[in-house]
């Protein structure tokens, strides 16, 4: 009996993705939960394991497009494709040996007569050991002519990705400079050249074409979106950070000691914005047809940089975690974001966002809404700056940050309210710990 392999439903607005590797070859022997291919979505990439045990047969190569429900490959249950792909290995073992074996003829043989049948072995290794390669990637190394094996590999399972490639690529001419300039140095001085008119440059020359990614491609057409379908408008205010900066550096060791993760600004922030979303809620709505859909949880999304782009995954259930189960979730989705290994359930349901573009440093910027959300926070670098303190001219560690809401939904009054509450509880966090 063949088990069909479909590809299951993925979350929320997730209909196709890309196979992007086969992690078991057509013809073997695989059990239940083994991986059996790597699927690229518009929003992470997902790893389908088997649901049963039997014997692999592909029916969609790597780089095709699939839906969801789609047929991908069968698992043969009976076991007797399992024999033969065992059995056929075997024998080409035995013959092999066979072939490598001495005998009373391969004595009498010249030494240049076994050269050339020696050279094809090592050829085929690579290609059966080697992690395929992703669209992008190949790509690349067609385009620059390169060996795949012969540049080091950062990826999951010695997958080599697009940034590997770029790295060996920018590597090239420092590696082959030294070689060139060498004769330069022992040469006799030369006359003073005279320039060379300029050469005309052919089409394309000097160019790079890479095809967009589907998570880079969903990040765009997000983008465009949200700018044709919000009202987007952006307030700004400034934080004195002094007060959580010296309330992190007396704790972050007990507290790494007890939570076995680290304090950082990003749970203090995400703190005060839950009490500021439960105070004006028009900022934690959504506009849903005609109709304003207020909503009663803090789904928290987390702007990841990831080197395919920036994706948000949510903490859930942010109104009712600690400081510690908070930067203990993001810990968790940013490390998970960074390896490729998200799901698309960690990437949906968020009901507003923090972006902290202060870690590239950003000094100000205006974020853009991730719709559907109403609201979207950015937060910058801190930089000590002269303040008017009761008076007197002081030096502060300040941060602007800056509040994106669509004017649909959200009045000015209401979006500034929510940058002074934030404020309010950032300059005197013991407000997030007595809750007023």
């Amino acid at each position: 009996m063949a088990f069909e392999v479909r590809i299951p439903t993925l979350g929320e607005s997730v209909t196709e993705g890309v196979i992007v590797r086969w992690a078991r070859q057509d013809g073997e022997a695989v059990t239940a939960d083994d991986v059996l291919l790597e699927l690229e979505t518009d929003k992470a990439s997902v790893e389908i394991p088997a649901e049963r045990a039997g014997v692999l047969h592909i029916v969609r190569k790597e780089g095709d497009t699939v839906s969801v429900g789609d047929v991908v490959a069968t698992i043969d249950e009976n076991g007797a494709g399992a024999r033969a792909p065992a059995e056929k290995r075997k024998a080409t073992g035995k013959d092999a040996k066979a072939a490598a074996a001495p005998g009373p003829s391969a004595t009498a043989q010249a030494p240049s007569a076994a050269a050339p049948a020696a050279k094809p072995a090592p050829a085929a290794k690579p290609a059966a050991s080697s992690p395929p390669l992703g669209p992008a990637v190949r790509a690349l190394v067609e385009e620059h002519d390169l060996d795949p094996a012969g540049i080091p590999a950062s990826g999951p399972r010695g997958r080599l990705t697009k940034g590997d490639v770029l790295a060996h690529l920018e590597q090239q001419p420092a590696a082959t400079a030294p070689a060139q300039a060498a004769p330069a140095q022992t040469a006799a001085p030369a006359p003073r050249p005279v320039p060379s008119p300029p050469v005309a440059r052919a089409a394309g020359d000097g160019e790079e074409v890479v095809p967009m990614g589907r998570i880079r491609k969903r990040i765009a057409e997000r983008l465009v979106h949200a700018q044709q379908t919000a009202a987007i408008l952006t307030t700004f205010n400034e934080i004195d950070m002094s007060a959580v900066m010296e309330l992190r550096a007396r704790h972050k060791d007990r507290f790494f000691e007890l939570h076995g993760v680290r304090l950082g600004f990003m749970s203090f922030f995400a703190k005060a914005c839950v009490a500021a979303l439960q105070e004006v809620r028009a900022v934690n709505a959504e506009i849903r047809g005609d109709d304003v859909v207020y909503k009663h949880f803090v789904h928290l999304g987390v702007a990841v940089g990831t080197e395919r782009g920036l994706v948000v995954p949510v903490v859930r259930d942010a109104d009712r975690r600690s400081l510690a189960e908070i930067e203990r979730e993001i810990e968790r989705l940013a490390a998970l974001a960074r390896t490729g290994k998200l799901a698309p359930d960690d990437l949906s349901g968020g009901t507003f966002t923090i972006s902290n573009g202060g870690v590239y440093g950003s000094l100000m910027s205006t974020p853009i809404l991730n719709p559907p959300q109403s609201g979207i926070l950015g937060m910058h670098k801190i930089e000590k700056r002269p303040m008017v303190v009761n008076d007197q001219i002081v030096i502060r560690p300040m941060m602007y940050v800056a509040l994106s809401y669509d004017h649909r939904l959200v009045d000015g009054e209401q979006a500034v309210t929510f940058l002074v509450r934030v404020k309010e509880r950032i300059e005197d966090p013991s407000r997030l710990f007595v809750e007023v």
